[in-house]
């Protein structure tokens, strides 16, 4: 991991962001098959630890070592505690979002985060907002925005619903935790167990709140559709891409990480035009090339070799 360059991990995380881009897409066909939002959050959960145990105990064949968290320094753990009730957080408050008013606002309030967390990670002396990255959150932030609005039909008489807002903004709040506390904790705990641990978190949890509120719990038992969809957004929308976003993040930090996620609203958006016959009006291209044009900046701004994956990162992997 260390020879990791700024482009491949750059790369890692828009490859993340489109796997986290499949959700918009496969909770429209989730709901209609009979999910809730905190079920499908749940079993989308439990699928992806049932990939990361797969990797995990692959790794472990190749000299991985599987860290207990129980025996990391005390700041570390409650490190990996924090990062795994911020993501259930995160998911319960924006699905639950979706479903109070329109998506398309309630994920204008949450990619706010990108900006939080450059500002979150200038305050600690994380990192520096230098005149380029200003530049490249601006064009990425300017493109979400055109992305998502351009979805909206004034036919529809969409309206600001402040609970639907609200949620998206304590989304937002609880992913600039999750990078924030990611990128500074927990570096000897290879990725993908630090995301077991974390999605662990938001499976118990979730499945406890759709016991708790009478949600259906046994909606991936209605047929094959229903468990597919489960399955899919578990592996491609969960497992893998949680696990890479934690490995962009500890390579490239998480302001630029977070500006290589908003790759995801265009991914969403995208796959909406192509599965659900919504249309990509030319607005959203543009906004779409507006993210673009804000990874160019970042990637043609990065020194030779750049690196800041954190130093005590060890190596375990056999030769």
């Amino acid at each position: 991991m260390a020879g990791r360059s700024v482009l491949s991990a750059s790369l890692i995380v828009v490859l993340a962001a489109s796997g986290f881009g499949l959700l918009g897409p496969l909770a429209r066909f989730a709901y209609d098959d009979g999910f809730d939002p905190i079920s499908f959050v749940g079993w989308r959960a439990i699928f992806g630890l049932l990939v990361i145990l797969v990797v995990v105990l692959w790794r472990r064949t190749r000299g991985v070592a599987i860290v207990n968290p129980a025996r990391l320094p005390r700041a570390d753990s409650l490190g990996l505690l924090a990062v795994g009730f911020s993501g259930l957080a995160l998911n319960v408050a924006i699905f639950i979002a979706f479903g109070a008013g329109s998506i398309a606002l309630a994920l204008l309030a949450f990619y706010t985060y990108p900006a939080l967390v450059a500002v979150v990670a200038v305050a600690l002396g994380h990192e520096r907002l230098d005149a380029n990255r200003v530049v490249a959150l601006a064009l990425a932030l300017a493109g979400m925005v055109l992305v998502v609005v351009g979805g909206l039909d004034p036919a529809t008489g969409v309206t600001v619903h402040p609970v639907g807002v609200a949620l998206g903004l304590v989304a937002a709040a609880f992913q600039t935790v999750f990078v924030t506390v990611s990128r500074g904790r927990f570096a000897s705990v290879p990725a993908e167990q630090a995301m077991g641990w974390a999605i662990l978190i938001t499976a118990a949890g979730c499945v406890i709140l759709t016991v708790a509120t009478g949600g259906n719990l046994g909606a991936p038992f209605g047929g094959w559709r229903p468990l597919g969809l489960a399955a899919v957004a578990g592996v491609f929308g969960a497992g893998i891409p949680s696990t890479l976003f934690l490995v962009g993040i500890r390579t490239i930090g998480g302001t630029r990480a977070g500006i290589l996620m908003l790759f995801e609203p265009l991914v969403g958006v995208t796959l909406a035009a192509l599965l659900l016959h919504e249309t990509l009006l030319p607005i959203q291209v543009a906004g779409g090339a507006a993210i673009l044009a804000a990874a160019v900046v970042l990637q043609r701004t990065a020194p030779p070799g750049e690196r800041i994956e954190p130093a005590g990162l060890p190596s375990v992997e056999r030769p």
